[in-house]
């Protein structure tokens, strides 16, 4: 049995965190409602996660198990990772797709510390832009901006890579958690990956570049790609033509 970690929340807390978000209803408690105001989707994919509708829609139930907890700390890792390499990538070549994605990967980072902040300035604190608490995410911090810093074109690769990654993580961690908070944030990041996986894709085919997935199979990435932008609650943007290998306006 996995040990959860109690603790308590503060109830002044609780009345300033209604007083900014707005009362939660029981239709914004509702997962299946919950998405629809938390993505911001732009023309090009790029994901916010509104963070001024999120307490709104998240239940009082924000202790977490053990396993739950890690997750949390892991993808707040992640989530800063991906943000940290596409500053970078953006100042190196300065393609508005870098800078546009590393804003939206702020906004999923503040999610994931949002359902940490119980726990305390030691679980949301993160280090200085390219320092990170994980010596594994330092270690592929550094490799992914070498990469990244060989040619455009790698640059492009470097980001399917890191939104792969992000995918992977996210769905294995979707079928494990239990609390209905972590899955309604994970859920809207994982819809926020596969659109930034499709900007960067419409990015290489651009450059006439073929790319090869890592971390997950040919045939999922064939159909991410294929498709348009998810918005909210699953659903699909018609600001692309179905079939992102048929779009020629990437930035």
């Amino acid at each position: 049995m996995m040990k959860t970690i109690k603790y308590m929340i503060i109830n002044g807390f609780v009345v300033s965190l209604l007083l900014l978000t707005g009362s939660c209803t029981k239709e914004a408690n509702d997962p299946a409602i919950a998405g629809n105001n938390l993505l911001n989707v732009a023309a090009d994919g790029t994901t916010l996660l509104v963070g001024s509708n999120l307490g709104a829609c998240l239940t009082e139930d924000l202790s977490f198990t053990d396993d739950e907890l890690e997750i949390l700390l892991h993808m707040k890792e992640e989530e800063k990772l991906a943000g940290d390499v596409y500053t970078f990538l953006f100042e190196k070549w300065g393609i508005p797709v870098f800078s546009n994605i590393s804003k939206a990967e702020d906004t999923h980072l503040n999610a994931v510390k949002f359902l940490l902040q119980n726990y305390g300035e030691e679980y949301t604190q993160t280090g200085d832009p390219g320092f990170f608490d994980d010596s594994d995410f330092q270690e592929l911090y550094a490799q992914l901006v070498e990469k990244g810093s060989g040619s455009i074109e790698a640059a492009m690769e470097t980001g399917a890579l890191i939104e792969e990654l992000d995918i992977k993580d996210l769905e294995e961690y979707l079928k494990v958690v239990e609390n209905e908070n972590i899955k309604m944030v994970f859920e809207n990041l994982l819809r926020g990956s596969g659109n930034h996986l499709r900007a960067f894709n419409r990015q290489l085919e651009n450059l006439g570049a073929e790319y090869i997935p890592v971390y997950i199979t040919q045939e999922e990435y064939d159909q991410i790609v294929s498709t348009p932008n998810e918005t909210e609650n699953g659903n699909q943007s018609g600001n692309q033509q179905r079939g992102g290998r048929q779009y020629r306006g990437g930035r």
